[in-house]
């Protein structure tokens, strides 16, 4: 059985969760997410405790897969998920244009992303990045997708990183004695 699994979710105020045989809708404050969820998985609403469980113990990896995805549902419509993005380098910036990001890189043309549906981006300086959105998977690719364009390198640290991410600096090269 798995341990993650097991625990119950807890449905907090203002958050309603109905499902529908396989699928799930979670409504909140934020906004509404749906899943289609494994037949191997069964689901109970028990007051505002959501239980998840699976008849043979050999979906244990369902199990506990389910529940966490399910809970980032509940979590994401109660309150947003966020990442933040650093950018660092002579002349990197990133700036906002209607939904658009717009960064200048190092490159002869400046990179645009448009932001996918239910994820918006906040630029409170110009070398900072924050993804905002209620569906964390969504959130998560969308920075990972913006740092694949300028990934940090290794012996300036220039380029686009997570904000708790350390890069390893390496030391350059040496001349001749």
């Amino acid at each position: 059985m798995s341990r993650i699994g097991k625990k119950p979710i807890i449905i907090p105020e203002g958050v309603t969760v109905n499902i529908d045989g396989n699928h799930i809708v979670v409504k909140g404050p934020k906004g509404t997410l749906e899943k289609d969820i494994n037949p191997k998985v069964s689901v109970k609403i028990d007051g505002n405790k959501i239980e998840v469980s699976v008849e043979n113990e050999l979906d244990g990896n369902l199990h506990g897969l389910t529940r966490t995805l399910i809970n980032n549902m509940v979590e994401g419509c109660e309150k947003e998920f966020t990442r933040t993005l650093q950018i660092n380098g002579v002349g990197y910036r990133a700036q906002k244009q209607g939904n658009n990001l717009v960064m200048n890189l190092g490159y002869s043309h400046q990179v645009i992303m448009e932001a996918p549906n239910g994820i918006t981006y906040d630029l409170p300086d110009a070398n900072t990045i924050i993804v905002r959105g209620i569906d964390k998977e969504l959130v998560g690719q969308t920075a990972a997708v913006i740092r694949t364009k300028r990934p940090p390198e290794v012996y300036k640290g220039k380029g686009i990183k997570y904000a708790e991410e350390h890069i390893r600096r390496k030391e350059g090269k040496t001349g001749k004695k």
